[in-house]
């Protein structure tokens, strides 16, 4: 470290039950310093940084922290349900010399008014007000743990601008690729209990990691060579040196258990999605659809289409109807005005942000198999619940683990595995990001972009839309929403270049008709027709094809009436060959009207 320590942390052991989690940890940060702490869901990670603001007990090792230091800790789950307002809970964490008008100018510009009761506030909102309690004394050091968790994007950006601005030492846990990017300095790899420190930014973090990782690899390939001489030994040379050898025999022993542990540790994950039939060419068609609530505009006249294989990203602040949205185009939710039309053969699963399918009591592998066999369905196919728990990172010890004692990311990863498990050719996500470590989100970005099927998601994460979403829906405000090519980044870009040609307004040459630069050949009175009437046309098919795909699976039916059953099953092909047909030459025409 360059600067003196306000905190260290030296030889950290912690044990739950009989299982090392901290094994002779470290952590130390000086004024200034801005480190994030990384590592797996479960690794520790949450513990150190409680030891670090002395709210936790360890088994053994030291802590120092410098006389006269201002810290403030950040939580993730934090506790309000001992003040009256926001405001008193902010004020209550100022000292006898802080500013109060900076807790309120805080809670401002986390658009909170303080005068908010604890009981009412979401998620969300209760993160904000601990924030603003974090931030509010201008402290020396920061332990954040997870502070963008159920932040919207608005917000994310403003602390990262926020604690750009500190002079404060910052110890942070995100998951957040982008804020981590922008804000560390330092990285603190935990990893089996053992702490790595490297002193360059977060972009530097994975080559590095899989530098150690692979050099780690080499050594375990001599461990296993020098096992399998000491198993010759054993075999051969012990007997007539029985008593000087004892502990040559322990020694193998210590090496086979590192063995063990080492393979235990290398698991490596695949997330996959159960696959389902095809869906058809238009998933979602929004016509001219607006919603409010409250006399509040949510959505205001937006069309739009979603096509099989589409990742669209749908990005906006809290509030803002993003979850209003997935609503209605899966049709919980009715438009007050303009018309959903849904495609056909849609199998949907979707994920809740809230968490609510999982029951804390239930076991790991009760909560994946329903508790009534040791086997998986996923999609067709069964599997073994071990090793399905193995691809999504838990391990096989962590089977009979009550949900209720998962750290917040594992209870992501079993939401994921529980989902993951059903056959879909749409997922429906809602913030699937909360809470997932980096090794986990890779995973889930790397299924996502090798799934065949259509993705909706919201989310906050800026880097995630990026790797994933080849659409981003963005809310403009006033219920206007706008759709952009590519992800969060492109949004971004875009945005910018329409702001920069209003901004410039430069004048049209005179030479052009004022719409030659944008317009295209107009529908004729033919294909204008042809439009009205495909979507008519549409319609009926994609009924037919629901009814002839339920005829087709009621029980029994092959066996009563096998010729019926073929000739059910011909209609059925021949109606999807009509549909995709028309729903080709719509967008054709579609395309062709919104050009002219």
């Amino acid at each position: 470290m360059a600067n003196p320590p306000l905190m260290l942390l030296q030889d950290i052991f912690v044990t739950l039950g009989s299982v090392p989690l901290l094994n002779g940890a470290e952590l130390g940060v000086g004024a200034g310093e801005r480190i994030c702490l990384v590592g797996r869901n479960g690794s520790g990670k949450s513990t150190l940084l409680k030891i670090a603001s002395g709210e936790l007990a360890f088994d053994g090792g030291t802590r120092f922290l410098q006389p006269g230091t201002t810290m403030r800790y950040l939580p993730q789950e934090p506790d309000l349900s001992d003040f009256s307002s926001t405001l008193d809970y902010v004020e209550a964490g100022l000292g006898p010399n802080d500013d109060e008008y900076r807790a309120k100018y805080l809670l401002e510009q986390l658009g909170l008014t303080g005068a908010e009761k604890p009981e009412n506030l979401s998620g969300g909102e209760a993160r904000r007000a601990a924030l603003a309690r974090t931030l509010a004394p201008s402290p020396d050091l920061l332990l954040l743990d997870e502070p963008t968790n159920h932040l919207d994007l608005p917000a994310i950006e403003w602390l990262e601008e926020e604690l750009r601005s500190l002079s404060a030492g910052i110890v942070l846990i995100s998951h957040d690729r982008r804020l981590l990017e922008k804000l560390s300095r330092s990285i603190v790899w935990l990893d089996r209990g053992v702490t790595r420190r490297l002193d360059r930014g977060f972009a530097h973090f994975e080559g590095w990691r899989d530098e150690v990782l692979e050099q780690e690899e080499q050594e375990f390939h001599k461990l296993g060579r020098k096992i399998a001489r000491e198993e010759d030994w054993l075999r051969y040379g012990v007997t007539a040196r029985r008593k000087r050898n004892v502990k040559r025999v322990a020694d193998l022993a210590a090496l086979r258990r590192a063995k063990r542990e080492h393979n235990a540790q290398a698991v490596q994950g695949k997330m996959g999605a159960a696959d389902a039939a095809l869906s058809g060419k238009l998933v979602v068609v929004a016509e001219n659809v607006s919603k409010s609530f409250g006399g509040r505009k949510i959505v205001a006249d937006l069309t739009m289409r979603v096509l099989r294989g589409d990742r669209l990203g749908i990005v906006g602040p809290n509030g803002a109807g993003k979850s209003t949205i997935l609503k209605m185009f899966m049709g919980v939710e009715q438009p007050d005005s303009g018309r959903i039309k849904l495609g056909t053969n849609l199998n949907v699963v979707t994920l809740d942000q809230q968490r609510a399918a999982l029951d804390p009591a239930v076991t790991l592998a009760n909560t994946l198999t329903g508790g009534k066999t040791d086997m998986v369905v996923v999609g067709e196919t069964s599997r073994h619940v071990i090793g399905y728990m193995k691809d999504f990172l838990f391990k096989p010890e962590q089977a009979r683990t009550p949900v209720g004692t998962l750290s917040g990311g594992e209870r992501g990863r079993l939401l994921l595995a529980v989902a993951l498990a059903k056959p879909s050719n749409l997922l429906v996500l809602d913030e699937p990001t909360n809470d997932l470590d980096l090794e986990t989100l890779d995973l889930l970005q790397e299924m996502l972009s090798e799934n065949p099927g259509t993705i909706l998601v919201v989310s906050h994460d800026r880097d995630f839309l990026d790797r994933v979403a080849t659409s981003t829906l963005a809310y403009e405000g006033q219920g206007k929403w706008v759709e952009y090519a590519g992800g969060y980044s492109d949004m971004l870009a875009q945005r910018g270049e329409v702001a920069a040609a209003v901004k410039a307004k430069a004048p049209r040459p005179a030479a052009l008709p004022p719409t030659s630069a944008v317009s295209g050949p107009k529908l004729t009175f033919k294909q204008q027709h042809e439009l009205k009437t495909l979507s008519a046309e549409i319609e009926r098919l994609q009924t037919q094809v629901r009814d002839l795909t339920a005829k087709l699976a009621e029980p029994g039916f092959y066996g009563r009436d096998a010729k019926a059953f073929g000739a059910a099953s011909a209609a059925l092909a021949a109606a999807e060959e009509r549909l995709a047909a028309a729903e080709e030459k719509w967008l054709e025409l579609e395309v062709l009207r919104e050009a002219s």
